[in-house]
């Protein structure tokens, strides 16, 4: 979802309020090119590969003051780096495109150079990006697309194949041909920072991971560890076996996003009686949404917490909508661990055994550059997602989050995002 906000819509609304890019041109008279096979020739490498493998990319950025996370892929013919915002909550990966682009914004590398090897409008991958089973066709030998973020954030374009360079953790390397997003027009947002592009790891068909496992390459499992320090990793295929992992299902009337429910919200230990809710987790968003109900809960059971601790509202500090200064400017969060308490979220499973996610401190307070803390949870009815609850980059922090397409769980644990797995079960390539 894009926001740093945003979800998928017209063709994709994403959640998320942060940025990514888009644009409309015509592809129309460019003529296809014959392709070479790019995995290569010999099976057992193939299968090498796919078998029990996985691929661990490292991420960089963080909630505050950077705003989003992002990995370095490198993509084309010959490959070249580019700098992809992450994003649980919507599906295709796209880059700023020179097609040439008609609204592009500053990009740390070149704009992305298209293939001429063009997916079809009838595809079963363009046919996920569009807003309906039966859309018409400008062109049979293009696919366009729209996607329109939550931020106001949009990207126009056109979908291609293209070689990608990937390191899997068997020490094997593969150029894998797989369709990508070539933005020509893009929509820009408040939030927007300068990146190449987005990493699209939602559910729908041109997700990465369905991609890739469509490939056989990987097992249907996608998930990330996000540092508080900054940095951590987004993973590709079954590689969280030495974690104790704690799972919920993946909710049955959302199968478009990593969604759960119904969930029980608890302040300090306490019930908060806002209702059941449904969350999204969401790299797309910095921040954590939840409804208006649970938001004026939370507001309300803060307002008693504070009443008689040496804190106050600083009004003065606009990092987030509500601010807290102490008598001197704090160094961490840790100084004001005596005045909050740990939030979480319980997941009733069905009547089975509960699922606690846990939400500590530092899961949705940041330190602003003025030395106060400020609440990064916000009121998503006043962005637009009405009673939508979102779980952000900022309460996911030091857990590795786990999404697992295959069995319809999604998971998590108490993790060290600093360092990449180095386990046997977590081998990890050179990049």
């Amino acid at each position: 979802m894009k926001m740093k906000l945003g979800w998928l819509v017209v063709t994709v609304m994403v959640l998320n309020l942060s940025s990514p890019c888009s644009a409309w041109f015509g592809f129309g008279n460019k003529q296809k090119t014959s392709k070479n096979s790019i995995l290569p020739a010999q099976p057992s490498i193939i299968n090498r590969a796919a078998h029990g493998s996985s691929i661990i990319i490292p991420l960089y950025g963080n909630v505050y003051p950077v705003g989003f996370y992002n990995v370095t892929l490198n993509i084309g013919q010959p490959p070249r780096s580019y700098f992809l915002d992450v994003d649980t909550g919507s599906d295709l990966t796209w880059l700023q495109c020179d097609a040439p682009c008609s609204h592009c914004s500053e990009t740390p590398h070149p704009l992305y150079k298209p293939s001429n090897d063009f997916v079809p409008c009838k595809d079963p991958l363009c046919a996920s990006l569009q807003p309906s089973d039966d859309y018409e066709c400008e062109s049979p030998d293009q696919c366009d697309y729209q996607i329109d973020y939550a931020d106001q954030y949009s990207t126009l374009g056109a979908l291609v194949n293209d070689v990608y360079l990937l390191n899997f953790t068997n020490d094997v390397q593969l150029k894998v041909r797989m369709a990508l997003g070539c933005g020509y027009d893009q929509t820009f947002s408040p939030s927007y920072h300068p990146l190449d592009g987005i990493l699209g790891i939602g559910r729908g068909k041109t997700s990465l991971v369905s991609q890739l496992n469509g490939q056989g390459l990987v097992q249907n499992v996608v998930g990330h560890c996000l540092s508080s320090q900054g940095g951590g990793y987004v993973f590709f295929g079954n590689v969280y076996g030495s974690f104790r992992v704690s799972w919920t299902p993946m909710s049955s009337t959302d199968s478009k996003h990593y969604s759960a429910g119904p969930a029980e919200l608890a302040f300090g230990g306490k019930k908060s009686r806002s209702g059941s809710l449904t969350v999204l987790f969401d790299t797309g968003s910095s921040y954590t949404y939840f409804n208006s109900k649970a938001y004026k809960a939370l507001i309300s059971w803060l307002k008693k917490e504070l009443h008689k601790v040496p804190i106050s509202v600083a009004a003065d500090d606009q990092t987030l909508p509500i601010c807290w200064r102490g008598k001197k400017p704090f160094q961490s969060i840790r100084e004001v661990k005596r005045y909050f308490k740990p939030l979480a979220l319980t997941f009733s499973n069905a009547g089975k055994v509960k699922t606690l996610f846990e939400i500590p401190l530092e899961g949705y307070l940041i330190l602003s550059n003025m030395g106060n803390v400020c609440l990064g949870i916000l009121n998503g009815s006043e962005v637009g997602l009405g009673d939508l609850n979102i779980i952000g980059d900022i309460s996911m922090q030091d857990k590795v989050m786990v999404f697992d397409n295959e069995k319809h769980l999604i998971g998590w644990a108490p993790a060290d995002c600093t360092r990449l797995p180095r386990s046997r079960a977590f081998g990890i390539s050179s990049y």
